[in-house]
């Protein structure tokens, strides 16, 4: 191994370390502090405190050799974690005593070591930082209009890497070689690029180029600079790109344009025609497009923004976060119709400034993934050209791989504080540390997730490594996906799986593919209750670990005696779960064809209230348009039981009551009807109605049964009939709904805590996604002494489920269990 000695010796003012008292420490530091400028950060501190020694990255984590006076040690040590980087994040720091080496005078940056089981990760990509914005935007910066400028504080990390520990070698920027001034500044512990990865220039980095459709590569006659003069300097080639993309979108054009972990396509947000010329090209009738915006002043002028938000937008993931829209906006109409919230983002990688910062920049871009309906990100250039050749009208290509496609993560703040509803850019692949107790428990495993809003779980040691999200497992597309994600950071890791953990239900694509790794490696597999797993999944990410109430509310998931469940009341451990309670269930005809079809829903409620849908006069207005053979066809199901499983999805009950009100019969995208409803309670300061709150509509009703507390949804059914054909307003309606159903699973927990001594509960499940009923829920169970938890980083809905069954799986694995208790 060859040491990599950065600067003299320390000059030391204080006597000889020889005739001092000297001691020496092997320091081990666990967590994110690869690629966060965390080896500069010892080397300086090193420096001020007197000591010596060296500090390595390998696959243990970072080890340091400190040797010197007691007293500067300790100080030396505190400083270690209260002075981090502020993209460090340390979990652990281990220490024990070694032998003085006599002649050591300075502290040494060594090699990075592989190891054969790593137990650090690469961190998350990171949003450009102020410093490198400002070097971007100044023109007597060498890096002036670069677009790939970074430092040890920002840029890619996880999307570039292909194996730990982090070093350039073993990165997609091994085939751009440093030229002298960037090595320089890599090799300077003293400069914000020491051993900065990606670290490049206009000279030896990345470049971006214009394409047509057909992926041919399309050049201007002369080079330009930023203002459109002629210049001889090569580095300005640039300026030709991003010239031509400014030009293309406000001609209404869609530009394919490769990021950081993928494509995005994009338009110019405040032009209706090119919006729908997007939407009909890429197959995506009405299901919401996210748009970015140049700053949070150009984000506040077209959407409501709280403190909350403005954090959330501005912190290192720079993920999209949901606003309310205002009316006044100009934007579009058809960017998210039927919704009330807008996601929005600020620009987060050097291209993304320079577009905003080209003259004639549209102020808000949409920016959607770049890829068809049910298929995965594209991230190559040849993949993006070949697929999305039929939408887009150019291409701003780069020549910088990646290595990991990812989406942008996703946010919607309730009750003030970013709750993650999509796990991706930014956050992927960081951990979830595991409870103390559960360290030494778990054996390596493979938890494989849902099959909608899919990740997957990898278990090493006290980490649980949770995917960027994957998506709907519908194709094969998504499946190679999948499976290639697996494989990358399983290899990433040196990871070998000792058991295999899916859902219940077994045909998913996910269970189906646990099932054959299973018997390929000749290991054991799980299988783990939907529910069970989303309730867990929160109570792993806030360290819960006493048996807990749990509130589940999703669209459908097998229930462990053999029907679809979806909005439940569990009694939950770690590894078992009792179900105590609800909503009672609905007809589900044509199973899986009614989540796209609430008319169905709407038609199954009635017959479940006791009302004659079959005669046309006796429907809601909203439904009196439905064939009458159609009609008649589905209440045959009903009544039969023809491919009509019941279900207590409360999913399908939102399906229901949109249905009902007329807000949605048919859906295009997985919960828009009860998107929909939700939108239609919410209001703002530039909306003069709003619903009003009527104590009367909440009455809950609760039967007891079997020791099982029943939610009656037929009374409340009734009643908003009658109130329809009163012709109350379909807002005033939805909101009453919302509010019914919070108090009915408040009183139905509260009969529940009258013979149960736990007082937590977890929410959990894709219903909670809604801020009307996370927000109630939590407010009427606190207001009865309980203490509540939900998902955070952790998304509430099936991108969380991997998590809940990696733990699951794993107890029941060491403590000999292998099967779900019903």
């Amino acid at each position: 191994m060859t040491d990599l000695a950065y600067g003299e010796a320390f000059p030391h003012s204080t006597p000889p370390l020889e005739i001092q008292e000297r001691k020496a420490l092997e320091l081990v530091v666990h967590g994110i502090i690869q690629g966060v400028g965390f080896r500069p950060f010892v080397y300086r501190l090193a420096k001020k405190f007197k000591v010596c020694g060296s500090i390595a990255n390998t696959g243990q984590g970072v080890i340091i050799l400190a040797e010197g006076a007691p007293a500067d040690l300790d100080r030396f040590i505190r400083a270690l974690t209260s002075e981090a980087p502020p993209l460090a994040r340390i979990s652990s720091v281990s220490q024990q005593e070694t032998d003085c080496v006599r002649d050591r005078a300075s502290f040494t940056i060594l090699k990075s070591r592989a190891s054969d089981t790593p137990s650090t990760m690469v961190p998350a990509d990171i949003a450009l930082c102020d410093e490198c914005r400002q070097e971007l935007l100044d023109p007597a910066d060498r890096r002036y209009r670069y677009p790939f400028i970074n430092c040890t504080n920002c840029g890619p990390r996880f999307t570039i890497v292909e194996s730990i520990p982090y070093d350039r070698p073993g990165t997609s920027m091994a085939p751009f070689p440093m030229c002298p001034s960037c090595q320089a500044e890599y090799d300077n512990p003293d400069n914000r690029r020491f051993h900065a990865q990606p670290n490049a220039c206009h000279v030896c980095g990345p470049q971006i180029s214009w394409h047509a459709r057909t992926g041919e590569q399309l050049t201007s006659s002369e080079p330009q600079t930023a203002n459109g003069s002629v210049s001889p300097d090569s580095r300005h080639d640039n300026e030709y790109p991003l010239t031509e993309t400014i030009k293309a979108l406000n001609d209404g054009l869609i530009v394919a344009i490769r990021g950081i972990g993928g494509f995005h396509l994009v338009v110019d947000a405040s032009s209706e025609t090119a919006v729908t010329r997007l939407r009909e090209r890429k197959h995506r009738k009405s299901k919401p497009l996210a748009v970015m915006m140049a700053d949070l002043e150009m984000i506040g002028s077209f959407c409501h923004l709280t403190p909350a938000a403005s954090k959330t937008l501005t912190s290192p993931a720079h993920p999209i976060v949901l606003l309310a829209r205002r009316e006044t906006s100009l934007l579009a109409p058809s960017l998210a119709p039927g919704m009330g919230e807008l996601g929005v983002m600020l620009p987060y990688t050097p291209l993304h400034h320079l577009l905003f910062a080209t003259a004639g920049c549209p102020k808000a871009l949409v920016m959607t993934s770049g890829n068809h309906n049910g298929e995965p990100l594209c991230a190559g250039n040849h993949e993006a050209t070949s697929r999305l050749g039929s939408i887009a009208d150019f291409f701003l290509l780069h020549n910088r791989e990646i290595v990991t496609r990812i989406d942008d993560s996703v946010i919607r703040v309730m009750q003030e504080r970013p709750r993650c509803l999509r796990r991706a850019r930014g956050f992927a692949p960081s951990s979830v540390a595991l409870s103390h107790d559960l360290q030494a428990a778990l054996p390596p495993l493979l938890a494989c997730g849902s099959a909608q809003k899919n990740t997957f779980c990898l278990v090493q040691e006290n980490k649980a490594y949770v995917s960027q999200h994957i998506g709907d497992m519908v194709n094969i597309e998504s499946l190679d996906f999948f499976k290639e994600s697996i494989y990358h950071v399983q290899s990433m890791l040196k990871l070998t799986p000792q058991l295999i953990v899916c859902d219940l239900h077994p045909d998913y694509l996910s269970s189906a593919y646990g099932r054959g790794l299973a018997i390929e490696l000749n290991i054991p597999r799980i299988l783990v209750q939907h529910h069970h797993a989303h309730a867990v999944a929160v109570m792993a990410e806030h360290g819960l670990k006493d048996p807990v109430l749990a509130i589940v509310l999703d669209g459908t998931g097998l229930g462990s005696d053999g029907t679809i469940w979806g909005g439940e009341i569990l009694e939950v451990s770690l590894t078992d779960f009792t179900r105590r309670g609800f909503l009672d269930p609905l007809p589900l005809p044509g199973g899986d064809a009614a989540a796209h079809q609430p008319w169905r829903m709407g038609l199954a409620a009635l017959h479940h209230a006791g009302e004659d849908a079959l005669f046309k006069s006796n429907l809601p207005v909203s439904m009196q348009g439905i064939p009458n053979d159609k009609r008649a066809a589905i209440l045959t199901m009903i009544q039969t039981r023809l491919n009509t499983p019941l279900t207590s999805s409360c999913g399908r009950l939102f399906d229901a009551v949109a249905a009902l009100l007329g807000i949605r019969l048919d859906s295009e995208f997985e919960g828009q009807a009860a998107m929909e409803l939700e939108a239609l309670c919410a209001w703002t300061e530039d909306k003069e109605e709003k619903a009003v709150e009527r104590p009367e509509s909440w009455l809950a009703e609760i039967s007891h049964r079997d020791e099982l507390f029943i939610i009656e949804n037929k009374p409340f059914i009734r009643w908003m009939l009658h109130e329809i054909q009163k012709g109350t307003a379909a807002v005033q309606l939805a909101m009453d709904f919302h509010r019914w159903l919070i108090a009915s699973f408040a009183c139905a927990v509260q009969h529940i805590a009258e013979t149960s001594p736990i007082r937590t509960i977890v929410l959990a499940g894709g219903c909670l996604q809604n801020r009307i009923i996370m927000e109630g829920l939590f407010q009427a169970l606190e207001q009865n002494g309980f203490q509540v938890y939900t998902g955070e980083e952790i998304p509430v809905n099936d991108g969380g489920i991997s998590l809940g069954q990696a733990v699951i799986g794993g107890l029941r694995y060491v403590s000999g269990s292998t099967h779900e208790s019903y």
